[in-house]
């Protein structure tokens, strides 16, 4: 008895230790080809992100980092003006992105400084890059479900204020994605990270024949340097 009684003691420090040697990872996700045709080729770009983008990415990297190692969730928040277009595309490709780097505990959200539409240019461009969206209701201010891989439940979509009670309200990661609501937004209550991470506003194109391919370079660009941050976590997750 003395000597099971041992063996099991000894087995747990055994396993205690591999926890702590390889932590825990999210298991793999069978993402749909579509949307893994999008990565492999959004991933080429890695190269093409500017120095100064890839610091702020890489803090948020950080972030993620400390969360997950502390075994925590690292909750990020995609804010806009409108929460229509660049932040729904930062929530939606940050969620990706964790799931084809295997990163656990990540909660991806979006919201705006006002509430007003998922913008239905910006989801037929997240539908262009193999997303599967439905939409769940109608009015002015429609709910989606999106889905990417056939073992990630669907995540829901609409607008509204970033303080909503459907977003966290403490302990997150503020991420500005346009320069009005960084600016409107100098501090944002709640967050442990306010990172300024704009992009430009594919509206610019609405109703001209370069609106497609401007949300189409909008979502790339945003898949891109989600895919890249996350890239960042994984390796350091895997070494310690």
């Amino acid at each position: 008895m003395k000597i099971l009684l041992s063996t099991l003691a000894l087995s747990g420090i055994i396993l205690v230790v591999l926890a702590a040697i390889f932590p825990f990872k999210r298991p793999d996700t069978t993402l749909n080809k579509t949307v893994m045709h999008y990565i492999q080729e959004a991933e080429k770009g890695f190269n093409n992100i500017p120095e100064e983008r890839k610091e702020s990415l890489k803090e948020l990297a950080q972030f993620v980092q400390k969360k997950t190692q502390a075994g925590e969730e690292a909750q990020l928040i995609f804010i806009c003006t409108h929460n229509s277009r660049r932040s729904h595309m930062g929530q939606l490709w940050a969620n990706v992105a964790a799931h084809h780097y295997q990163i656990p505990q990540v909660q991806t959200y979006s919201g705006g400084t006002e509430a007003t539409a998922f913008n239905p240019r910006a989801v037929a461009a997240l539908e262009r890059a193999g997303m599967k969206i439905k939409k769940i209701s109608d009015g002015e201010n429609p709910r989606y479900h999106i889905t990417f891989a056939s073992d990630v439940p669907a995540q829901e979509a609409f607008s509204k204020k970033y303080d909503d009670p459907a977003n966290p309200g403490q302990g997150f990661a503020a991420i500005m994605t346009c320069s009005q609501a960084d600016e409107a937004c100098p501090y944002v209550p709640g967050a442990e990270l306010r990172l300024s991470l704009p992009y430009e506003d594919p509206k610019e194109a609405d109703g001209t024949p370069q609106e497609a391919n401007r949300y189409d370079e909008r979502s790339q660009q945003i898949a891109t340097e989600m895919l890249y941050c996350f890239s960042q976590v994984q390796p350091k997750m895997q070494a310690e």
